[in-house]
């Protein structure tokens, strides 16, 4: 059994034609190569949560019951000890997706660590990284300062999904999963400790 800690990476757009696949695919594999952790690359499009949220609120304990495979995700998002959202900017903001699955769960994000890979226009995908950040620091996550942003993606990857010039990244990549290996062990040993006997 692997010793290592467990990061989810997400791919929050689900809209047709997406490139998110490219870009967490590449984290994904910075990631591995990294050796901290054990990857488990999360499609937010396999899942059919619903936008509306049930009358009793996911911030219950225990959550309520998620329709269709819902309860896989929520099973996935608990098994990891640190997520990397990977996030788009639509409309200055993060796709509805993302939220819907973040607002369908809460013990899940709870005390554990989140970094973030965005892509977009001139932004990068910052404006969508600055609203997730609120959102789980609400949640009582810790996102780490340093992230990965693709400005312009389109003009940085080739047809085949490369990246033309991947050294200025693949240090972003490498200083992102530092913070999350150094906060992910933290963390991970203060709720083991605080588990109630």
């Amino acid at each position: 059994m692997s010793s290592n800690l467990r990061l989810a990476v997400i791919i929050g757009s689900v809209r047709e034609g997406r490139f998110g696949p490219v870009v967490a695919n590449w984290f994904a594999e910075q990631a591995k190569a990294h050796g901290a952790f054990d990857i488990d690359l999360i499609d937010l499009a396999d899942y059919d949560l619903p936008h509306a949220l049930p009358a009793v609120s996911p911030l219950m304990d225990p959550n309520p019951v998620r329709p269709g495979n819902g309860e896989e995700l929520a099973e996935r998002l608990a098994a990891a000890d640190a997520f990397v959202v990977v996030t788009p900017d639509i409309n200055r903001s993060f796709p509805a997706s993302l939220k819907t699955a973040i607002d369908w769960h809460f013990t899940q994000w709870d005390r554990k660590t989140v970094g973030f890979v965005g892509y977009s226009g001139r932004s990068g995908g910052l404006l969508a990284i600055e609203g997730l950040r609120a959102i789980f620091n609400e949640l009582n996550a810790h996102t780490v300062k340093d992230y990965v942003s693709f400005p312009r993606y389109f003009q940085l990857f080739d047809q085949s999904g490369t990246l033309v010039d991947p050294t200025e990244f693949e240090q972003l990549a490498t200083l992102l999963l530092d913070q999350l290996q150094w906060w992910a062990t933290a963390l991970t040993a203060a709720r083991k400790e605080a588990v109630p006997a």
